[in-house]
Order: structure tokens, then sequence, then C-alpha cells
């Protein structure tokens, strides 16, 4: 039996500073290389709006270990810089340099030093307001294009396979993975305990999960080779799909509750404003005791919104609630932001119904570990 739980939270939204960590480890001989790469990246990022200020750090135990720290006015920033094709470029140098990496992202919440003590009131302005809580759970999506007409085929290849083991170690094992499709599009979402990295490369290793990815291989619309190293981290890297907000009120049981995913095409450079229009109604339906939405996810990426939803009953039983659009203000401000403009926003009940219908995404498998 599952019992509620409370409600849980994560936001790139909340307006507060940025600090990213990326840890490091060389390639030995590979110094002189990655500084001539990491100043060409400096230099770029430094023109990047939001950016503040990054340090570069080595070890004083291991010289082969490396950081680099940056800090930004917000998430929303560093999430278009990160996600551009630019940013993936501009790496490109550093992955001939470095064995290993990990990235980290965190809010800052409190702040101490003469430098912000001198002037409270504008060190409090952009910090994060007040912890959150969480569940022990990473959230991510991967997303890719299929050549159109072999959507059938690649949806049976993706449903057809044998799940690998949930454990990865003792800190970490898989949760939870859905798989869905709109039109010609894939998004493959993953519940992770423990460390995310760890989890993606423990299932790439995977011989039921290679066979998959290697059928899959002719029908895709970006060609890649996952032999080659650089050529899988590059499709791996274009095709995430980060998370950018969750909340989930935990007020109804697991087993009334049913996972739904919604896509939105938002226009050219209004991905991340949808995003947050989308988030903002979900933190008001969690506060909505008669909300049917338990929890929901939202990942984005440049124009590309999907919204993975946990809620009880039919998604068509109240569609508005389903699509996030339940007041005239939000179905305005939806069409200003949607691919084809107010002409795709519905305005009455009939248009909303058959605009959640085409924004629904077929659910292709979902899988959960056995102890979840």
């Amino acid at each position: 039996m599952t019992t509620l739980s409370e409600r849980i939270s994560q936001s790139a939204f909340d307006g507060s500073r940025l600090r990213v960590v990326l840890l490091l480890d060389l390639h030995d001989g590979a110094q002189n290389q990655f500084l001539e790469a990491y100043e060409h990246l400096r230099n770029q990022v430094a023109s990047v709006p939001g950016h503040i200020s990054d340090q570069l750090c080595q070890s004083i135990e291991n010289p082969s270990q490396w950081l680099i720290t940056s800090e930004w006015e917000s998430a929303p920033p560093f999430l278009a810089w990160v996600n551009s094709e630019e940013h993936v470029q501009t790496v490109q140098p550093l992955h001939s340099c470095v064995r290993d990496t990990r990235s980290l992202r965190f809010s800052v919440l409190r702040e101490t030093g003469s430098a912000f003590e001198s002037t409270p009131e504008a060190a409090k302005g952009n910090l994060q307001s007040a912890p959150r809580l969480g569940d022990g759970v990473v959230r991510h999506a991967l997303t890719f294009t299929v050549k159109p007409g072999s959507e059938d085929v690649v949806a049976k290849i993706l449903a057809d396979y044998d799940s690998p083991k949930a454990r990865v170690d003792e800190h970490t094992r898989l949760r939870r993975t859905s798989l869905f499709m709109h039109g010609n599009r894939v998004v493959r979402a993953v519940e992770v305990e423990g460390d995310l990295l760890a989890a993606l490369r423990h299932v790439s290793r995977q011989p039921e999960v290679r066979a998959v990815e290697e059928a899959i291989n002719p029908y895709l619309e970006q060609d890649r080779d996952l032999s080659d190293d650089n050529s899988a981290r590059v499709f791996f890297t274009r095709a995430a799909l980060p998370t950018v907000h969750h909340v989930t009120a935990g007020r109804h049981n697991a087993a009334d509750i049913r996972r739904h995913a919604l896509f939105y095409q938002a226009k050219e450079g209004c991905g991340m404003a949808l995003a947050r229009l989308l988030a903002g109604n979900d933190e008001e339906a969690a506060e909505d005791r008669n909300s049917p939405i338990d929890s929901s996810t939202i990942f984005q990426r440049d124009d590309i919104v999907v919204r993975l939803l946990e809620m009880v009953g039919p998604l068509d039983a109240q569609p508005a609630q389903a699509l996030g659009i339940d007041d005239p203000a939000k179905v305005a401000r939806l069409g200003r932001l949607l691919d084809g403009g107010v002409n795709a926003a519905p305005t009455n009940g009939q248009e909303i119904s058959r605009f959640l219908k085409k924004s629904e995404m077929t659910l292709i498998t979902d899988r959960r570990s056995a102890d979840s």
C-alpha cells in the first residue's frame, strides 16, 4: 500500500542565482591543450546574457583533477546556453582532453562574506527564498526524431526490450522509464535515485539496451555511431531534454494515478516562456485540493516543451486543467507563445478537447523497477 507524501518541488524559475560546478578528470599530458580550449570557452561564455563569472581550479592533491565553477543570474539563461548548438560546438575541443566529467547545478540559498554583509538587502534579492523539499529522485528526458513513415516500426522496437537491472551501485538505481511518441518525435523520460550520470552510463552499457539502440539507428533523422565516443556524446548532448520544473502535491494514492505526456511546440525563441507559464499553472494546481493533477514534470529544450502528468481520472475529464490553461488570460498568453500564434490556442471547451487530443503523446512503454 502506498501512502500519501508531502509536497515536493524543484524549479528553474525561482529567480535565484545559479552556481554551476563542473568536475573534470583530464587525460595525462592534456593540461596545455585543455587550457587552450578553456580560454576559448571562457571568452565565448563571457558574452552570454546572464553569465556573471567563472573560475578554473586545479586539485592540489591530484593535478589531473580540475574544477570549473560559474555563476549565473538565474537558471533560465544558463539552460538556454548549455542546451544551444553554439555550446555543443564550443565545448567540442574539450572532449579530447577529458577522461570523465560531472556537472552539478545549484540555486544559491545563503551567502556569507563581507561584500554581501555590507549590502544585505541587495544580497537577498536573488537568493533562493527557502529550501525546497525533495524526494531523492532525479528526473531527466531524452528526445530525438525518426524518419517519417518509420513510427510504427520504431514504436515496436522501443516497446519490445528486456529492462536492464535497476540497481546501478550502492547509492544509485533506476526507478522508472517511460517512452512516448508524438508523430515522429520520441521522448524517453527517466527517474533515477542517486547519480543520474552513473545510471545513464549503466543503462547504455547493458546488452539489451544497446541492441534496441542499434535497431533504431537506421530510422533516426540524426545519424549516430554509438561505437564512437564522440558521436555518441554529441548525439546524447543534443537529445537532452532537461527538467525545468517539477511539483508533486502528494494527495492521491499511487494506485489511482495514471501517467500522461503532453507535447507543446513553442514559437521560435518562446520555449522557456511557455515552460514558465505551464510551471506557474502547475504550482497553482498543487495548491488546489480539487485538482486531478498529483504531479507535473516539465521538460524543455529550445522550442520543445513536454509536460509529464500524474493524475487521477481520464485525461479529458477536466481538459482545461490538464492542458494548464484554466482561465482566459492564460489562453491568451498560450496563444502568443505557441507555434502558429493565436490560431493554435483553443478558445472554447470543444477546441480545448481537440487541442488536448492533438497534444497528447502516445505511451509506448512505462516500466518501474520492482521495488518502486
